[in-house]
């Protein structure tokens, strides 16, 4: 089932080959059509994000038999429905997480990775949920165990997964720290809900976390910078502590590590990436968030927060900002419809 005033064509971005922000061009292709359990979403906005950077340099291809189109999250409207999708109807509003697809006028998704639009939220800023919401609720609550009355330190606290973060670990009860590389950065995380917010450039965050819990270290941390970070995460760690990387901006290879802290502490060492994970686990966690977190976006307890907005035609911008780490919270592509 379709809508009758559905197109042939939409524009969408493609990177010509690998490089910098200048790889980026947009250019007309037909529309795609969903295929069973799948829906067409007429795209508002799309969220920018680190692994559409990354697949840009060649370093995070996509799967398998999905797009090269990038795009990892969208908001809009079903305009399409394939066979066996019951749960939505025509004219819907939604976000969804895509493998990819979504820096376009139209995208497919899985019906079980779409999420309604919370009340609270505009269409244009709910492009930015998805991504960072999926990513941060399956490692931080489903993978970290993070529960209530324990204590929570995620890296880069101004990130759009910094942001989301901090307030889906507040919502669950825990004490909440964050790096950030600036003043300004700081006191972003703070008024989102951190208890504590350490500049990195100025401080040695290990030191700041024995200091802030009086010595133990904290029960669970969300990195993305990997490997120049991991002895002092091990060593911010509390007993029992779980640290959950997410990406490796700071690199792979540690040479030299001491793993001692990690068998004397009863340390869990653990991660993820999403965008490969099986359909069946993005509707996991999709079921989870519907559950424990979409209510509050629903009341506006908790929120996205969006740092700018760019045409589809600006795509390269767009990229630009998110390589230059100034912005606070989310960048979207927005079509214009």
């Amino acid at each position: 089932m379709a809508s009758p005033t559905l197109p042939e064509t939409m524009r969408r971005i493609r990177y010509d080959g690998t490089g910098g922000p200048d790889v980026i061009a947009v250019e007309t292709a037909p529309v795609p059509r969903p295929s069973a359990g799948q829906v067409l979403i007429e795209v508002v906005a799309a969220g920018v994000n680190r692994p559409d950077v990354a697949q840009r340099a060649g370093s995070y291809p996509p799967p398998p038999g999905a797009t090269e189109i990038p795009g990892l999250e969208v908001a809009g409207r079903v305009v399409a429905l394939g066979d066996g999708v019951e749960t939505l109807s025509l004219g819907d509003e939604v976000c969804a997480l895509v493998i990819s697809g979504g820096y376009a006028e139209y995208a497919v998704a899985e019906a079980e990775h779409c999420l309604p639009r919370p009340g609270a939220i505009s269409l244009v800023d709910a492009g930015g949920l998805p991504e960072t919401f999926f990513t941060v609720y399956s490692n931080v609550i489903q993978r970290g165990r993070l529960g209530s009355g324990e204590s929570f330190l995620v890296h880069g606290g101004s990130s759009g997964i910094g942001a989301t973060a901090i307030q889906i670990a507040k919502l669950f009860g825990a004490t909440v720290y964050a790096t950030a590389g600036s003043a300004e950065k700081c006191q972003f995380c703070e008024m989102l809900g951190a208890d504590a917010a350490i500049n990195y450039k100025t401080a040695d965050f290990a030191e700041e976390i024995q200091r802030l819990t009086d010595k133990r270290g904290v029960d669970v941390i969300l990195d993305m910078i990997g490997a120049s970070y991991l002895p002092r995460n091990l060593k911010s760690l509390a007993p029992d502590g779980r640290l959950v990387m997410i990406a490796l901006m700071g690199g792979y290879k540690v040479d030299g590590l001491n793993i001692t802290p990690i068998m004397r502490n009863r340390l869990t060492f653990t991660g993820s990436t999403l965008r490969p994970r099986p359909k069946a686990d993005k509707a996991a966690i999709a079921s989870g968030l519907r559950r424990d977190v979409w209510p509050h976006l629903d009341s506006g307890r908790i929120r996205t927060v969006t740092h700018a907005t760019f045409p589809l035609e600006q795509a390269r911008q767009a990229h630009e900002l998110m390589e230059s780490s100034v912005h606070l919270g989310k960048i979207l592509l927005i079509t214009g419809r």
